[in-house]
C-alpha cells in the first residue's frame, strides 16, 4: 500500500509540475458569473477559492485540491495558466 501511495504522489507532481524543482504551476481564476441563486456548496466553494465579487481574480497553485474545487464551479469561473 505504501508503494501505491508513493506512485500516486509522484504522478500528481509530474502531471501538475512546471519544472523539476517540485513547484506547482500557478493558475489565475476569475469569477465571471454571479453566485446569486446558486447552491450553498457552490457559494462556499467560491468563497474557499477566495472569490467574493464578480470579475475578481485570485491566483493559486494547481494542486489537486484546488483543481477539484475549480471543477465544481467551472460554470461560474474562467481559468488561465500563468
Amino acid at each position: 500500500a505504501l508503494r501505491l501511495s508513493q506512485n500516486k504522489e509522484e504522478f500528481l507532481w509530474k502531471k501538475y509540475s512546471t519544472d523539476k524543482s517540485r513547484t506547482m504551476a500557478k493558475i489565475k481564476i476569475r469569477q465571471i458569473k454571479s453566485q446569486i441563486g446558486r447552491l450553498k456548496n457552490q457559494k462556499r466553494t467560491l468563497e474557499a477559492l477566495g472569490l467574493r465579487k464578480m470579475n475578481q481574480v485570485v491566483e493559486h497553485e494547481a494542486t489537486p485540491q484546488i483543481l477539484g474545487m475549480i471543477d465544481k464551479v467551472k460554470h461560474l469561473i474562467s481559468v488561465e495558466e500563468t
